[in-house]
């Protein structure tokens, strides 16, 4: 027996309502070009719209002029999609607040979690959308998953509950010292202001 190797996310597809109502948000909220459009190949009373989340990765949505936005919270029993969490940098994180209030959006407020910092709203189906910013660069070579990996062990090392800006730090020290060589002769910690 072999797995079904995943190497990434290919798209998201996602049942809305009115394409206006798709476009508007996608596109004239989270600033996700509308890179594709099409009729839903296995319903063609549906139209199939994509968006450019940034990565070059897709959101789509299934539309029809019939259905109208419902913005009750969409179910999270088991097997449901509780939220989409999207990356945004440092720079939109901190404007995250302003934005929402300026549309009416109610949202979460900045939650701190430990390695990102994020904010909830639903979009206008009742999905639950978080923005998250990562609060760390892994190093060159290395990805965020390689940081949260490291970061993770030193949290169960040390006994701590959860994951601390340390334990990224520590982390990326960590892959840094493992991946890039040096002419040192020590690479340990060092103070080249102490007297003596």
């Amino acid at each position: 027996m072999r797995k079904l190797q995943a190497q990434g996310v290919h798209h998201i597809t996602l049942t809305g309502a009115d394409r206006q109502t798709s476009i508007d948000f996608w596109e004239g909220v989270l600033g996700m070009p509308f890179v594709f459009d099409q009729p839903n190949l296995d319903n063609p009373d549906e139209g199939h719209l994509y968006f450019d989340p940034g990565d070059g990765r897709l959101i789509t949505v299934f539309t029809n002029e019939t259905r109208q936005p419902d913005p009750r919270r969409t179910p999270t029993e088991p097997g449901c999609v509780h939220h989409l969490a999207f990356n945004v940098s440092k720079a939109t994180f901190s404007q995250a607040v302003e934005r929402l209030d300026e549309r009416g959006i109610r949202h979460s407020g900045p939650k701190d979690r430990g390695f990102m910092d994020s904010i909830y709203f639903t979009d206008p189906m009742g999905l639950l959308i978080e923005l998250a910013c990562y609060r760390f660069e892994p190093p060159a070579g290395c990805t965020h998953g390689d940081v949260m990996i490291e970061a993770h062990r030193l949290r169960v090392e040390r006994g701590d509950y959860n994951i601390q800006e340390v334990h990224l730090a520590d982390a990326i020290e960590g892959l840094v010292q493992g991946r890039q060589q040096t002419l040192s002769a020590s690479r340990a910690p060092a103070d080249p202001y102490s007297s003596g």
